[in-house]
């Protein structure tokens, strides 16, 4: 047996990058095929947490449109009724990020 010493690093729990409550209307869907109304309530540059009237399945891709952005790929990684945790394909850039959540 060993031992060794060790310091732990600063993280952000799970996250990649930081969250910010947020009510933003959007959609679900592309093109002239937006689908759904829904409301994101949580963002990340990585993700974003979802509430919707249409269920999602975990592990299916959609598009969401977000005002300002425009449609972003995401895949559910979670979903409960009516709520459903996405990660983005690509992440939101610094930019657009700061006009979402300002």
């Amino acid at each position: 047996m060993f031992a060794a010493e060790f310091e732990p690093a600063e993280t952000l729990g799970r996250r990649r990058s930081m969250r910010a409550p947020v009510s933003l209307d959007a959609r679900i869907g592309r093109g002239g095929l937006d689908r759904a109304l829904c409301k994101v309530t949580d963002l990340s540059a990585h993700g974003a947490r979802i509430q919707t009237f249409s269920e999602l399945r975990a592990g299916s891709m959609i598009w969401l449109a977000l005002p300002k952005v425009g449609h972003v790929g995401a895949r559910v990684v979670w979903a409960d009724d009516f709520e459903a945790g996405l990660e983005f394909s690509t992440a939101l850039s610094v930019e657009a990020f700061e006009s979402l959540t300002a």
